[in-house]
C-alpha cells in the first residue's frame, strides 16, 4: 500500500571499463559481414575489462561521483546487483564500501538472479527508504559480460556500472506503483559455478524474454497499472539493442496497439546510445537503457517512463517512473560521454589476450599489470585475497 511519500531514484551515474573493440575490428577477424552486428544486432562496440578492472572497480567508479555530490552520511545500506559475482561468500560491494570510504554503521549485500538483479535492488531500497526517508540507499549494477570464443555470443559481449542512489523526495524520477511480476524455470542461460563465461541458448533465451514480457504486463494491469498509451518511453533490457525493438514490437502487438516501425525507431533509439557501444552489461543493461534516454530526451518533464527488466531463469519485471520536473539540471550527460570516449580501442589481438587473461589461483602473491587509467584498480592477489587501490 502506498503511504504517499514520492520515493525513487535521486542520481545516477555510470561507468565502463579502459578499452573498447569496434565491431568492425572483430568482422575482420571472425569474417562475418559488419552488418551482421551493426544491423542484426544492433552493435557498434563493446567495453572490453583491462587486466586490473572488474564489477568492484567500475563499480566504485560509478559510484563515487553519486558520494562526492551528496555525501555519505545518509548512505546506511549498499545493495550490489551482478551475476558475474567475484566470490562465492564475501559482497562485492563491500570491496567497493571501503573503496568509497562509507561509514562503517552500514549494511551492504549482494543480489543475484541473472540481469534481472538490479531491479529487485532498487525495489529493496524503496521499501527500506518509506521505512526510513531520511536515508539514501547505494544500488550498485554491475557486470561484465563473457562468453566463449567465436560462440553466437561473442559480438554481445560489454562491461559497465551503473550506479544509483534511491531516496524520498527525488530529483531525477519518482519510481511509481504498482509493479508487473513474472518468474518462470526455464533454462534459457544460465553459467555454472564451474564456468567463467556463460552458456545461452539462443532463441530460446529471446522466447523466454518475450513470454515473461506478456506475463509481466498482463500481472501489471491486474495490479492496476497505468495503460500502455500513457507511457513517453520505454526502456527495457537489451542483451544485443535489437532486442529491445523485438520486445516493444512484441508488447504492442500482444496489447492490440498499431505496430508503427518508424515510431519505434525514433523512440528506442534514445535508449539504445549507450548500449550499442557499451555491449551487454547484465545487470546494468535496463538502467543504462534509463541513463541514455535521460541525457538523449528533449524534455520529459512529468513524463511516465516504462521499464521492463529481464533476467534468464527468469525472472521480469515492468513498472513505472515518472521523470521529475526539473529533473535535466541534476544529469550527468557530459560525463556520461566522457566515460564512453575515453576508452581507448584495442586490436583483436589484444582483445583475445584480455579474454584469455586468468587470474592464478595457488595463494601466491600476485601483483596485476597496470593498464587502466581509472581511480580504482585490482592491484594484486595475495594469499587468495583480492587487494584494490585507490589512484
Amino acid at each position: 500500500m502506498s503511504t504517499g511519500l514520492a520515493v525513487g531514484i535521486h542520481d545516477l551515474s555510470f561507468a565502463t571499463t579502459e578499452f573498447v573493440l569496434p565491431h568492425l575490428e572483430l568482422a575482420g577477424h571472425t569474417g562475418a559481414d559488419p552488418a551482421k552486428y551493426h544491423v542484426g544486432l544492433g552493435q557498434r562496440s563493446m567495453s572490453i575489462a583491462a587486466a586490473d578492472e572488474d564489477i568492484v572497480t567500475m563499480a566504485a567508479s560509478a559510484a563515487a561521483p553519486l558520494v562526492a555530490r551528496w555525501g555519505a552520511d545518509r548512505i546506511r545500506t549498499v545493495v550490489l546487483a551482478t551475476e558475474t559475482s567475484i566470490d562465492q561468500s564475501k559482497a562485492a560491494g563491500v570491496y567497493v564500501h571501503s573503496l568509497l570510504g562509507l561509514s562503517p554503521a552500514a549494511r551492504v549485500v549482494e543480489l543475484k538472479q541473472a540481469c534481472y538483479s538490479a531491479t529487485a535492488a532498487v525495489q529493496f531500497a524503496l521499501g527500506l527508504v518509506h521505512r526510513n526517508p531520511g536515508q539514501l540507499v547505494l544500488v550498485i549494477a554491475t557486470d561484465v559480460s563473457r562468453y566463449d570464443p567465436d560462440s553466437p555470443g561473442e559480438a554481445t559481449q560489454g562491461a559497465a556500472a551503473v550506479a544509483m542512489l534511491v531516496g524520498a523526495d527525488p530529483v531525477l524520477l519518482r519510481v511509481e506503483e504498482p509493479s508487473g511480476l513474472s518468474t518462470v524455470d526455464v533454462m534459457d542461460f544460465w553459467r555454472p559455478n564451474y564456468r567463467s563465461t556463460a552458456l545461452v541458448a539462443g532463441r530460446e533465451s529471446v522466447t523466454a524474454y518475450l513470454q515473461a514480457l506478456e506475463g509481466v504486463w498482463k500481472d501489471y494491469t491486474e495490479q492496476g497499472g497505468r495503460p500502455l498509451g500513457d507511457f513517453r518511453a520505454f526502456c527495457y533490457h537489451q542483451p544485443f539493442t535489437k532486442m529491445a525493438h523485438k520486445a516493444h514490437r512484441h508488447l504492442l502487438g500482444f496489447t492490440g496497439n498499431v505496430v508503427d516501425e518508424d515510431r519505434i525507431a525514433a523512440m528506442l533509439a534514445l535508449t539504445t546510445a549507450y548500449n550499442e557501444v557499451v555491449g551487454n552489461s547484465y545487470t546494468a543493461s535496463v538502467y543504462l537503457a534509463l541513463a541514455s534516454l535521460l541525457d538523449h530526451a528533449d524534455d520529459l518533464d512529468g513524463e511516465a517512463i516504462a521499464i521492463a527488466s529481464y533476467g534468464s531463469g527468469s525472472v521480469a519485471e515492468f513498472f513505472g517512473v515518472t521523470a521529475v520536473p526539473g529533473y535535466r539540471e541534476h544529469l550527468r550527460t557530459e560525463e556520461h560521454r566522457r566515460a564512453v570516449e575515453r576508452r581507448r580501442p584495442i586490436d583483436f589481438a589484444a582483445y583475445r589476450e584480455l579474454q584469455a587473461h586468468a587470474l592464478p589461483v595457488d595463494g601466491g602473491h600476485h601483483p596485476l599489470p597496470r593498464q587502466t587509467t581509472g581511480d580504482y584498480r585490482l592491484a594484486a592477489l595475495s594469499g587468495h585475497k583480492r587487494v584494490y587501490e585507490r589512484r
